[in-house]
């Protein structure tokens, strides 16, 4: 005897609702097995550093404090620290600003919304009362004894305070403007539950040296966890300056790959046809150690100071008054890991290492333009670390936020339209950008190579890279590269070859030919009237 439809019907509709619960409790059975998964990363990080640190110190819960007169009398390198006298060390809690301001200034002496002192604080001085840093002993391996990052002027930790600038690098400014609207409370503290990294990394050797890593806190990762203490008993804001998570990443030119036979789907790193990958990334925010800083520039840290003062519009004036404080937390963009495979091969030397370093230009990384060989080469870095990542070693992108090799957007474009209204020729290519910026280059690779030690990077296999200028930072900094690999002429699209041309004659690097002077003026970029012939770059299988 058969089942009355509307019987089926119903028996079909708890068949679907079981399914759906189903589908609903491994959907929460899955967050919570990440979510245990960041806190086990958390352990297994705060362990390792405390191990590496070693025994009885690693059991220190609380920071050490520092009376303010033992920074005043210490002798050290902040004499060569330009001071200034203009105003007394006075106690920070009495800093005010004039008497009688005028109309015009009264709303700044407004208090804030967490009810703090109306009063402006325009610096500080070591001697001052009531100010007590945090200690910060840059490369001791032992976390509690180093000390964290706190940069923080909320009322609470102003008087912490071992660090100067601002958390969020460039987007400090918009915190600031959430501030004044009222958009957020000045007090607010960030909520860490289920932000543990998604992946574990080192602690290394080299995060202990302050030599090698002076750009970047090697602690930052896990700096709430690490001195959850000192946040907790103390009220001291502590931030993180590095994240860590897993994602997906999907590029129009990764179908092509897969396609053409370049990129092969495995389900584990090529996960599709799409040519969609999986991907761990590393999320990192500028510290400077500034004498680590001044002493990669080879100069003394009064001038690094002077400078960073004077041409930030004198913004941070502690960087003058300060000489105890050696961290700064610069108003720039960092950078970002891409690591393709197993995170824990890049620092194993037995696997082979892929790497492309490559610096932000948003017209071609982003919007596709062809006057550079920008996206083509990102492309080309990513393609090839899948591949070393399927083959069993490591593939890794490093993108740095250093846009018009870090003259900025708008000097690149004033470039851009002296290059086409005039014979775009490329021996003249860098004169162009000499003649506005001053300079060829303000990128500054000396600090580069500190993201490859925090990584535990000791030599690089292939370095998907011409550049000269990123070879020999890296190399100087004691990390071999075995192999160079440069961009393939199909991938260089035609108005790029004024860039490429000119940089090969400079400098970087090639197995091909480098053009005389003569050669190098024949070759003419694209006007604006021109028609566009097939610009994008060529997507044949290579050998």
């Amino acid at each position: 005897m058969s089942t009355p439809p509307s019987d089926q019907n119903d028996l079909l509709k708890e068949v679907l609702e079981a399914v759906k619960a189903l589908t609903i409790n491994q959907t929460l059975l899955t967050s919570q097995v990440d979510a245990i998964s960041g806190r086990v990363n958390v352990l297994s990080g705060l362990k390792e550093v405390r191990d590496a640190a070693g025994g009885e110190s690693a059991s220190k819960s609380s920071v050490k404090r520092i009376e303010p007169q033992a920074l005043h009398e210490s002798p050290s390198s902040d004499d060569i620290v330009p001071q200034s006298p203009s105003l007394p060390a006075t106690e920070i809690g009495s800093l005010a600003g004039p008497s009688s301001p005028s109309t015009a200034l009264e709303h700044l002496r407004k208090p804030s919304t967490a009810g703090g002192t109306s009063r402006i604080i325009l610096t500080t001085y070591p001697s001052q009362s009531g100010i007590n840093p945090l200690p910060m002993d840059w490369g001791h391996k032992d976390p509690q004894e180093r000390g964290p990052v706190v940069v923080s002027r909320t009322q609470t930790t102003i008087r912490r305070r071992n660090a100067i600038g601002a958390h969020g690098g460039s987007y400090s400014i918009y915190y600031a403007l959430a501030v004044a609207s009222n958009e957020i409370a000045v007090d607010h503290r960030p909520d860490f539950t289920n932000t543990e990294p998604a992946a574990n990394i080192g602690p290394f050797s080299q995060w202990a040296d302050k030599k090698k890593i002076v750009s970047m806190d090697p602690l930052g990762h896990l700096a709430p966890w690490l001195f959850k203490d000192i946040i907790d008993k103390e009220n001291v804001d502590i931030r993180p300056t590095i994240a860590i998570t897993r994602a997906h990443m999907k590029l129009p030119e990764l179908e092509e790959s897969v396609r053409a036979g370049r990129l092969v789907p495995d389900g584990k790193v090529c996960l599709n046809d799409s040519g969609e990958l999986a991907v761990t990334k590393f999320a990192v925010e500028p510290v400077w150690y500034l004498p680590g800083v001044a002493e990669r520039f080879g100069i003394d840290e009064g001038t690094l100071r002077r400078a960073l003062f004077e041409h930030t519009g004198g913004s941070y004036p502690e960087l003058i008054t300060r000489g105890d404080i050696k961290v700064f937390l610069p108003p720039i963009g960092g950078l970002t890991v891409y690591c393709f495979g197993d995170p824990a091969k890049m620092s194993d030397e037995k696997v082979r290492l892929a790497l492309r370093v490559h610096d932000e230009c948003n017209g071609s990384d982003v919007f596709g333009s062809d006057i550079c060989t920008c996206r083509p080469y990102l492309i080309y870095g990513i393609e090839e670390a899948v591949k070393e990542a399927q083959k069993g070693g490591s593939g890794v992108v490093i993108y740095f936020r250093k846009e018009g090799r870090a003259l900025g957007e708008v000097t690149k474009y004033l470039v851009y339209n002296a290059r086409k209204r005039g014979l775009d020729r490329a021996s003249e290519y860098f004169k162009r950008t000499e003649n506005i910026a001053g300079v060829k280059d303000m990128r500054f690779q000396a600090l580069m190579p500190d993201i490859l030690h925090w990584l535990g990077i000791k030599k690089i296999d292939r370095m998907l890279s011409m550049s000269n200028m990123k070879h020999d930072a890296i190399v100087g900094q004691g990390i071999p590269i075995h192999e160079r690999v440069e961009l393939p002429e199909s991938w260089i699209p035609a108005d790029s070859r004024v860039e490429i041309d000119a940089k090969i004659t400079a400098g970087y690097f090639t197995t091909g030919h480098r053009m005389t002077e003569e050669e190098l003026a024949a070759v003419k970029g694209r006007s604006w009237e021109d028609p566009i012939e097939k610009s994008s770059y060529q997507t044949t299988p290579l050998t």
